[in-house]
């Protein structure tokens, strides 16, 4: 999605999750940043950092899902406001291997009392964009 303008309503979902972001001690130790948000959508971004790497110097599975549950939580709060994680899998593809790394995470469905999402996590190198993953979360709205 990660489009140049947005509309009034996607800019102020895009900084409300920025805000939410901003709170979250781990995604700012992480350096998470949310890049483009709409209703059911959310992008989120990682530069890489050696910190980030498992034994053979890809991208910890722990990262992966902490990445897959995030873009997930998010696209569900810009239709349900704030959620929880009841449940979320993550499937591993490839060796996340990257300079930065892309999730994107969709709704699928969300009703009054869970949110079914999707999301892809991409490694970017330069102008290459590759697959790595992909997770499903089941979210709950919370009183905030």
């Amino acid at each position: 999605m990660t489009a140049n303008r947005l509309s009034p309503a996607d800019d102020a979902l895009l900084r409300r999750l920025q805000a939410i972001n901003a709170s979250a001690a781990f995604n700012r130790w992480a350096g998470f940043e949310v890049s483009s948000a709409a209703e059911g959508y959310a992008e989120l971004t990682l530069r890489w950092r050696e910190d980030f790497g498992q034994y053979a110097g890809f991208l910890h599975a722990g990262m992966i899902g902490a990445l897959i549950d995030t873009a997930c939580g998010y696209a569900a709060a810009t239709l349900c406001g704030p959620v929880l994680a009841s449940h979320f899998n993550v499937s591993c593809l490839a060796p996340a291997v990257g300079e930065r790394f892309l999730a994107i995470g969709r709704v699928t469905r969300a009703g009054r009392k869970q949110a079914f999402t999707r999301a892809e996590l991409f490694a970017l190198s330069g102008d290459v964009r590759k697959c790595v993953a992909t997770g499903e979360a089941l979210l709950v709205p919370v009183a905030s």
